[in-house]
């Protein structure tokens, strides 16, 4: 009788991690769900197709700076000047295009600013040793000088090429042409992530270094390769910034650190608690857009918006440090 009453506890158990689990991986998913019908029953244009799309347009930008930084948070890395790298190649890329330049070989370049930043952020962190969170804080200060250095502070208007205008304002089927760039970088950010070597061993450096370079795992090479695709996708999603814009504006970046920061966090509260994934962080974009996007519908002023951001993050991060222990420095 015991040793049945010992099984069933047993079993009882069981059951109740399994619940435990179970909400810790999909509790955020189900209040975005919940959000997204209480703002469809309680706002009248939040269903329609053109609210809907605009949504997609409105992540668009912020889901590929956040699959960028889902690389570094998997190797335990933060970089706090992907808002400005934004609005470097946002400045950048116009300013080349007014001036005459093929529109393709202007976004090799501002791919080519941001490569060079990150491999920047990631010598810095790897060879001289400066955590990322102060490197990166110092090297989008810098280009925050640098973004107002080459505009004189003003914003780059008129004699952008319509093919180029296209990127961001173009719609294919009636769906906005950002979505499709959205799409194509959570694919590859998620294929790289999950079903490559690359992206296992990111995952390792993040997890445990020294057992990873006990292992044979090139740290100093993913640490700063994890950087460097951060400010990749950051120096993409700048020149898609300035596309949908219809103009370079030096400080336009800034609000994407805090956002892509938020998708992150947000992202990491669901599927592997604890661990940044791809899918997580682009739940995390549309988890922001749709707040964003109700409580501007219901008018609701935008120093409020940032005050409930804010407070999503503390929460999102509060649920994963208590769940998992988190540790980003």
């Amino acid at each position: 009788m015991s040793r049945k009453v010992q099984e069933m506890d047993i079993k009882k158990s069981k059951n109740i991690q399994f619940n435990m689990e179970w909400v810790q991986k999909y509790s955020t998913l189900i209040v975005l769900v919940l959000m997204f019908i209480g703002f469809s029953v309680s706002v009248d244009r939040f269903m329609t197709i053109v609210n809907l799309t605009n949504i997609l347009q409105q992540i668009s930008i912020l889901t590929i700076v956040g699959c960028g930084l889902t690389f570094g948070f998997a190797a335990k890395e933060i970089d706090l000047s992907v808002g400005y790298i934004v609005g470097l190649t946002g400045i950048l890329v116009p300013m080349l295009l007014v001036n005459g330049v093929d529109l393709w070989f202007a976004i090799t370049i501002g791919m080519g600013a941001g490569l060079v930043v990150g491999i920047t952020n990631g010598l810095l962190v790897t060879k001289i040793g400066i955590p990322s969170l102060i490197a990166t804080l110092a090297t989008g200060s810098i280009l925050f000088g640098i973004n107002f250095m080459l505009t004189g502070g003003r914003a780059i208007y008129g004699g952008l090429p319509d093919s180029y205008l296209f990127l961001g304002q173009g719609r294919l089927l009636g769906v906005p042409i950002l979505a499709f760039f959205m799409i194509a970088a959570v694919a590859l950010a998620w294929f790289v992530m999950e079903r490559t070597v690359f992206g296992r061993y990111i995952y390792a450096v993040g997890g445990n270094e020294k057992a990873a370079e006990l292992s044979g795992v090139r740290i100093v090479f993913y640490r700063t390769a994890a950087l460097t695709i951060v400010a990749l996708f950051a120096a993409v999603a700048g020149a898609l910034l300035a596309a949908r814009l219809g103009s370079g504006q030096p400080n336009v970046g800034e609000r994407y650190l805090l956002d892509g920061l938020a998708t992150v966090f947000i992202g990491m509260t669901m599927f592997r608690p604890g661990t940044a994934t791809v899918l997580g962080t682009f739940c995390g974009a549309l988890f922001i857009g749709i707040l964003d996007n109700g409580l501007n519908l219901i008018g609701m002023d935008s120093y409020i918006q940032n005050i409930v951001k804010g407070i999503v993050i503390l929460v999102a991060v509060a649920i994963v440090s208590r769940t998992t222990k988190l540790k980003l420095l």
